[in-house]
């Protein structure tokens, strides 16, 4: 059985990702069936999950960027158990162990800036093994078209994301998502 999250992504591969949220009413009334929500703290958190799902769509917390939350076990707990999501996004290998072990969706974010940190992104990918992998810059069809070569993991593509034409390459390379936090590209594919 595929994961709904995979699978709202064959029919709309777009993902709305909120850093500013002023830009979150926007997501909400987008085609998008899936936001990835970039900051928050702990005081809007909550409001924030309300908001997205009384528009039944998916919701992942990027956990690094929160405010007021200490990005150990309790931290992932709180979150968790407190608040309505569909999944975790982190950079963090120990905190995707925390998030399967919890039965939790995880996705790993990997910021590529060299060589060295794609094979060890990899590396951790293999002994982790998210459920799905975010890359960024998302820009990067080589370092797409490897990563799912190595892995078979799904991949999202994010950062640096502007145009239509960049939403295409990416999905052409082998991304099975786009986050992006230009709303035009929520419209326009």
């Amino acid at each position: 059985m595929m994961n709904p999250f995979l699978e709202s992504l064959n029919k709309m591969p777009i993902i709305a990702a909120i850093k500013e949220m002023d830009k979150l009413e926007i997501a909400l009334n987008s085609p998008c069936e899936n936001i990835f929500l970039l900051s928050g703290n702990i005081f809007n958190l909550k409001e924030i999950s309300q908001r997205v799902k009384s528009k039944d769509k998916g919701l992942y917390i990027l956990v690094d960027s929160i405010d007021g939350f200490s990005k150990d076990t309790w931290g992932l707990e709180y979150i968790i158990k407190n608040i309505e999501l569909d999944g975790i996004i982190t950079s963090k290998s120990n905190l995707i162990k925390l998030c399967k072990d919890m039965g939790v969706f995880t996705i790993q974010r990997m910021l590529i800036h060299n060589s060295k940190e794609l094979k060890e992104g990899l590396a951790s990918i293999k002994t982790f093994r998210p459920n799905a992998i975010n890359v960024c810059p998302g820009i990067m069809s080589k370092i797409i078209d490897k990563m799912y070569q190595e892995t078979m993991l799904p991949i999202i593509a994010s950062g640096l994301i502007e145009t239509t034409k960049d939403v295409t390459l990416a999905l052409t390379s082998g991304a099975k998502g786009v986050a992006s936090t230009c709303s035009s590209t929520w419209f326009n594919y």
